[in-house]
């Protein structure tokens, strides 16, 4: 099997993708209020990400009580080594970590406001299904937020592994380009280092991305794919919605970025 046929994916999301990666919110991040903001809207996109892994995960590997080998040994490899790097990876301190928990860090030490996802989380320890949580909202999400993370909802649903595979690794986090992180090195070199956690995150989480998971995922979704063309087009699909999602929520929080610099007075940090 050759690369034609991601390359034929990676061609018919170019334009969607040099929208993410030139999107107007980048230019709006010089200040910590903003970049607050930013991250309080992002961190549904870093939680999803983790819906998706492990859905990944439960499908290309057993995970019941008796064990069984799954078909696809490649795929199951990947995947367990993805959800190894992305799960239980090393933070700032040197103590394992999820990335999701290392966003959730980074967000304390600026003063984001970590409450809305964490009433997510907690609803979800305390047993509400994936389903309760995102069509019917019991955890209250803000309807732009909930509006990006059904569309995962939705692909889970559907149950196409292949499917899953691509909202995966064409919706992720590559999608932020490097101007991003020179922007947050330059805000956390003039407030004396308040978004070093923020820095680390974005750094580990680029190198992982770009070196090793990008890679893997690709391979995955050719092993799953294989010379199937249905399953193609199913890739070329779920990709193309992950990325109209992801260009909503980008838009979303551009407009909540803009209203919140002509009302500064709501600029305020909250407490963790």
């Amino acid at each position: 099997m050759t690369d034609f046929d991601i390359l034929s994916v990676q061609s018919n999301i170019a334009a969607q993708r040099k929208k993410l990666l030139e999107h107007p919110v980048y230019s709006e991040l010089n200040d910590l209020p903003s970049l607050r903001l930013f991250m309080e809207y992002h961190v549904y996109a870093v939680w999803d990400f983790m819906l998706l892994l492990k859905s990944l995960q439960r499908k290309l590997t057993s995970v019941d009580a008796v064990w069984v080998p799954t078909e696809n040994r490649t795929a199951r490899r990947l995947i367990n080594e993805i959800v190894l790097g992305e799960e239980s990876d090393i933070d700032c301190n040197g103590n394992p970590a999820s990335h999701y928990e290392m966003y959730l860090d980074a967000m304390k030490q600026i003063g984001a406001d970590v409450a809305p996802i964490n009433h997510l989380v907690e609803k979800s320890k305390d047993g509400h299904t994936l389903k309760s949580l995102l069509k019917y909202n019991v955890a209250e999400i803000e309807k732009d937020r909930l509006e990006f993370v059904r569309c995962s909802y939705d692909v889970i649903k559907e149950g196409k592994t292949h499917a899953i595979a691509a909202a995966f690794t064409f919706g992720r986090e590559d999608l932020i380009p490097d101007l991003f992180t020179e922007i947050v090195r330059d805000l956390n070199q003039r407030f004396d280092g308040e978004l070093s956690a923020f820095v680390y995150y974005l750094e580990r989480h680029i190198e992982l991305d770009a070196d090793e998971h990008g890679p893997m995922a690709e391979k995955m979704i050719r092993e799953l794919c294989g010379n199937d063309l249905g399953k193609w087009e199913d890739v070329k699909k779920a990709s193309q919605k992950a990325l109209d999602a992801r260009l909503k929520l980008w838009d979303a929080i551009y407009e909540a970025i803009l209203q919140l610099k002509q009302n500064p007075q709501q600029a305020q940090p909250r407490s963790a």
